[in-house]
């Protein structure tokens, strides 16, 4: 039997899967261990009693100090960010020093650990400091659009309760556990590297994203700022409550429109639209989707994205009184639940953000996975309804194949 005495670390050229079931192996030997199930990263679509299923996986750590997890993560996926951030020509990205002049300015709390990250991105790629930093700073990125729906249920035990949409393929599928200021513990979905998509942290503040709407890049759609993973994580380090999210909401520019779903443990919440050059928007509206708040400034992309679809199934359930249960429950289904992951656009996970009991609910259609700031290292696979459809709205249709590229595949896909 393993104990955590005889249980060695992978070699210093292992992948991301190899430490991830390093950190397994470390949960199973320790008193707290949480039954885990390895899985390859990725599978094909494969058909199942006359449907297709696509499996996926997600890869769940605790690391307080970026290190060796971390690390394995960057060198796992460093190609496919690298291809991302040179998809335009490395000229059209800022400078090391503009990026680290914005970062000391705007998000100055941050410029310790990404300087860390850049060290590390340097050992385990061979990266220079130059691309590592530009890259990782998320100052000015290279343009993505993702789809989501979520609403807020304030109160005593408040919820911030989502879905993503998006392609399966430029999905990291890392929940990520972490302290990285020594003072506050924060627990999300991972993505950039180490940048958020939604999360929670300790002091009792959830935060979420949706697209907001702005296609292309007209005014108001791109500009200078960061990219909105980082200002998520922003917010979960240094905010404690939505009023002070706000008032970062407030100052921090950002490089692409946004809606940012806000709640906290004394009741409040808000929903904030977010856009480049523009003040933010601060409403108490507790749904959004991909418009900016209720307003559908753009008819044909917001009915592309099913987004007025969306957004008046989650108004007519709040309007019936529907409780939180019952909307995490909505989510599993349409219109909220998209299943057309071969245009781009299938919802990868629904989940419930509870800050006050510190909990972080992901959901699929028959299986619940609940992540506490305690937990170990786990990996788990979903195999989800898979409904093939040709082109369509997608991160990498909607800018015109200057998306992400999916990380490296392992010898499991095909």
């Amino acid at each position: 039997m393993a104990t955590l005495t005889t249980i060695r670390p992978p070699a210093a050229d292992a992948d991301w899967q190899a430490w991830m079931a390093y950190g397994l192996a470390l949960a199973a030997a320790s008193p707290h261990h949480h039954a885990a199930r390895p899985a390859p990263a990725w599978a094909p679509a494969r058909a199942t009693a006359g449907r297709t299923e696509l499996a996926h996986t997600l890869h769940a750590y605790r690391e307080d100090r970026p290190g060796p997890r971390w690390q394995q993560l960057a060198r796992a996926t460093w190609p496919a960010y690298q291809r991302w951030f040179r998809s335009e020509g490395t000229a059209a990205r800022p400078s090391y020093d503009d990026c680290r002049t914005a970062l000391r300015h705007h998000l100055p709390e941050l410029v310790p650990t990404w300087e860390r990250l850049t060290q590390l991105a340097m050992d385990a790629t061979g990266a220079s400091r130059d691309e590592a930093g530009r890259l990782l700073s998320l100052w000015c990125p290279t343009p993505f659009v993702t789809g989501c729906s979520q609403v807020l249920v304030p109160g005593p035990d408040p919820a911030l309760i989502r879905s993503y949409d998006y392609d399966p393929a430029l999905f990291e599928g890392v929940i990520a556990t972490t302290d990285y200021s020594g003072r506050r513990r924060v627990l999300g979905t991972s993505d950039c590297l180490w940048g958020l998509l939604d999360g929670i942290n300790d002091a009792g503040l959830a935060v979420s994203l949706t697209y907001g709407g702005r296609p292309g890049r007209g005014t108001g759609s791109v500009g200078p700022g960061f990219g909105i993973p980082l200002v998520i994580r922003y917010l979960l380090e240094t905010c404690a409550d939505v009023p002070a999210a706000v008032a970062v909401l407030r100052r921090v520019p950002v490089a692409q429109a946004y809606n940012i779903g806000l709640v906290d443990t004394a009741g409040r919440h808000a929903t904030v639209f977010v856009a480049p050059g523009e003040d933010a928007e601060v409403s108490t509206q507790r749904i959004a989707c991909n418009h900016r708040l209720d307003v559908v400034e753009h008819p044909h992309l917001a009915a592309r994205l099913r987004s007025p679809e969306r957004h008046a199934e989650l108004t007519r359930l709040l309007a019936r009184g529907t409780d939180e249960a019952g909307l995490s429950d909505a989510f599993l289904r349409p219109p909220l639940r998209s299943r057309e992951y071969g245009a781009g656009f299938g919802s990868l996970y629904a989940v419930a953000l509870r800050p006050g009991a510190g909990t972080v609910e992901y959901r699929w259609p028959g299986r619940t996975w609940t992540r506490r700031f305690d937990d170990p290292d786990e990996v788990i696979t979903v195999e989800v309804p898979h409904e093939p459809t040709g082109p369509g709205f997608g991160e990498r249709h909607a800018c015109r194949g200057r998306g992400r590229h999916p990380r490296p595949r392992h010898d499991a896909d095909s």
